[in-house]
């Protein structure tokens, strides 16, 4: 039935109609004509609003922070130790560049890369909240984050963005690492507490290549500034592992597709692993009498990966095990073969102890299989 209007008069007026219920005529053929849902739009997101304050306000307090524990690395390495109140701690800030200049340089190079990718992909991307970490960190801080609204749509899109923070990072952080290395001497190794970095395949080549060989018993007593570059190669492995909403995980993703989900599922068991790994590598010569530390200390030392274990455990409550879809379509055959470099990277850079406080004096010592009760001293 129709309806005409009556001449001379207005037309009759009806109801608006819901677009979502107007009959589609793209069907398939012979296919029965009904109701459709909007087919979800392809705009892009609406842009992340900058809340500058916040944005400010942190990275003073990550600067801040770093230049404190940056003063207490120099402190460590023979500088002068600061005596007085708080102004005269304000005041001597500054003597912690050495450390804290490279690690910020480092970890802005590493946000900036992610912000710059987002804003070429057109990817809605806040500024970086920096997280200041004092004396909790032996940095300083716990890096930044970065908020995207909406997903990454396209696989290309995908692999710049995950790339972009760790190449950008690395190419401060090598030649940061470089020039502290030649500022470091070779010392033999004391009986004294001391901290062990991690060692990796790429940070054995840097030291190898800078230092020459270094004997037995001795080791590279690092200067803040190779301090600085160490802690970028730790920050960048930690972002290159394949999993979920890290680096690594985007740029996994963007390699592999939805089969990236499948793979994922053993990382964490693989961060128990290192973790159960450590605590026998660690605790075997204790409990043999051969070690240099208590098998309390054994635990701290091998809870890095059972940190991150829960970390990714909290990620995937917040916000699911799966990798957020792409829309079809496949990697660049260049951009193929960066995310193919990306994980050849999280390879070479990978630590088994990112960090071991070792070396405790003969008296602190356990003997085999410690009587029940037996204390020890805390380290000095």
């Amino acid at each position: 039935m129709s309806a005409s209007p009556p001449s001379g008069g207005d037309p009759p007026s009806f109801p608006p109609v819901d677009p979502a219920l107007v009959p589609r005529w793209d069907a398939p053929r012979g296919a029965p004509i009904e109701a459709h849902e909007e087919r979800p739009t392809l705009e892009p997101e609406a842009p992340v609003p900058p809340r500058w304050g916040v944005h400010a306000v942190l990275f003073v307090l990550t600067v801040l922070s770093v230049f404190l524990t940056g003063l207490a690395h120099a402190g460590a390495y023979g500088a002068p130790a600061l005596a007085g109140g708080t102004r005269e701690l304000l005041f001597g800030l500054w003597r912690g560049w050495q450390f804290a200049v490279p690690l910020l340089a480092i970890l802005v190079s590493h946000e900036l890369g992610h912000f710059v990718a987002a804003k070429i992909h057109r990817v809605p991307a806040s500024l970086p909240y920096f997280i200041p970490l004092p004396f909790l960190s032996p940095f300083g801080t716990a890096g930044a984050i970065i908020a995207m609204r909406g997903r990454i749509r396209s696989r290309d899109a995908l692999l710049d963005i995950g790339a972009a923070g760790p190449i950008a990072g690395m190419v401060v952080a090598l030649p940061v690492l470089w020039v502290g290395l030649s500022l470091s001497p070779v010392e033999p190794l004391g009986g004294g507490v001391y901290v062990q970095e991690g060692q990796s395949l790429l940070y054995w080549a840097l030291k190898r290549a800078t230092v020459g060989p270094i004997p037995a018993g001795h080791d590279v007593m690092l200067h803040p500034t190779a301090l600085a570059g160490w802690a970028g190669l730790l920050v960048t492995m930690i972002n290159l592992v394949p999993w979920g909403q890290l680096d690594g995980g985007h740029v996994a993703y963007a390699l592999f597709g939805t089969a990236q989900d499948r793979y994922a599922r053993w990382v964490r068991p693989a961060l128990l692993g290192l973790f159960a790994m450590n605590l026998v590598v660690l605790g075997v010569p204790v409990l043999q009498g051969r070690g240099t530390m208590t098998p309390s200390r054994v635990v701290e030392n091998s809870l890095f990966w059972l940190m991150w274990f829960a970390m990714l455990t909290l990620m995937q409550r917040v916000g699911g095990a799966a990798h957020p879809p792409t829309e079809p379509g496949e990697l660049s055959p260049v951009r193929r073969r960066v995310a193919i470099g990306c994980l050849v990277g999280f390879v070479a850079l990978f630590m088994p102890t990112p960090m071991a406080l070792r070396g405790l004096p003969e008296l602190e010592r356990w003997p085999a299989f410690p009587p029940v009760g037996a204390s020890v001293r805390p380290a000095p």
